[in-house]
């Protein structure tokens, strides 16, 4: 195992001797720049600065700051076709519920307390990136909500994040759990990518940031996760639905989001929508008037639902 920047410095010697060697002297260099090589791997192999090999190639197309030149020179696949996402959350200035506005604004003093953090293996989130595979420059300001359910208890889905799954196909989290009692988990930092969505877009826009896999909308998403009831852990199209508790800390998490990164109620969708694989069905049975009569009583759906304010 050697330093990257090593490694990095003797491939680039490699290739220009490579290039000079029916010039004698340049050949005779040759030996002797791998002898040296031998010696400098042998001498650094303990080093606690390292990587391997397999690591070095595998984790290169995803270095930021690097060089246009050293970005695959091959064409980027075309983003797909732009699905439009007809949000059933309305613009709502007026006919709130009071009892429903003064039992949440008195729960939202409260839940700052009630809230927790939870970490989870590093492995199942990462940092955002300025710049996908093919070296185009990206914007990773999360700008999309996506809604999920767990499918199976709380528990088992903080388990399967403390898990170390070292291969990306395997990595999975959600920026955020809220449970069956209304107990929000927090376990990425909106600021960090949560691997919530695979092979995915929301309204044609995706970012391709591992040249093996498909676009995805993680690197600008924001994942909250509903645990799914007793009566949904089975793969029926519907369940008995989620509790008020839960409604109740939904509308708290997106609250917190959309001022925060100034996302507007149209850019809130779910991970059936944005699913590209046509494999993903959840969250099942969500009630979206809940949500609606929630966000309108904490002033939040007094804004512009036009299309262009979900991406702009």
């Amino acid at each position: 195992m050697v330093r990257v920047y090593l490694i990095k410095r003797i491939i680039n010697g490699y290739k220009y001797l490579s290039s000079k060697c029916y010039i004698p002297a340049f050949c005779f260099g040759g030996v002797g720049l791998l002898i040296g090589t031998i010696w400098i791997l042998s001498d650094l192999s303990d080093s606690p600065e390292h990587l391997t090999l397999h690591e070095i190639f595998d984790q290169g197309i995803h270095e930021q700051g690097r060089m246009p030149n050293d970005y695959p020179q091959v064409n980027a696949p075309s983003p797909p076709r732009s699905v439009s996402w007809y949000s059933p959350l309305a613009r709502q200035c007026s006919g709130i519920d009071r009892d429903l506005q003064l039992k949440l604004l008195a729960a939202r003093l409260n839940q700052a307390t009630q809230r927790e953090t939870v970490v989870i293996d590093k492995t199942n989130f990462g940092e955002r990136y300025h710049f996908d595979g093919y070296g185009r420059r990206l914007d990773p300001t999360p700008r999309v909500v996506v809604i999920h359910e767990t499918v199976y208890s709380l528990s088992s889905a903080l388990n399967t994040f403390q898990t170390p799954n070292p291969l990306d196909e395997d990595q999975v989290s959600y920026h955020t759990l809220i449970g069956l009692d209304g107990r929000i988990v927090d376990l990425v930092d909106p600021l960090k990518r949560a691997y919530g969505a695979g092979y995915s877009a929301f309204l044609g826009e995706w970012a391709i940031t591992n040249l093996r896999f498909k676009g995805s909308i993680n690197n600008f998403a924001l994942h909250v996760s509903l645990e799914t009831p007793a009566s949904g852990r089975t793969f029926k199209t519907s369940h008995s639905g989620y509790t008020d508790p839960q409604y109740d800390s939904l509308s708290f998490v997106l609250s917190d989001w959309m001022e925060r990164f100034k996302i507007p109620p149209a850019a809130i969708t779910t991970h059936r929508h944005v699913d590209l694989g046509g494999e993903r069905n959840d969250p099942r049975s969500f009630a979206w008037w809940k949500l609606q009569s929630r966000l309108a009583a904490l002033g939040d759906l007094c804004v512009s639902l036009t299309p262009e304010s979900a991406v702009n």
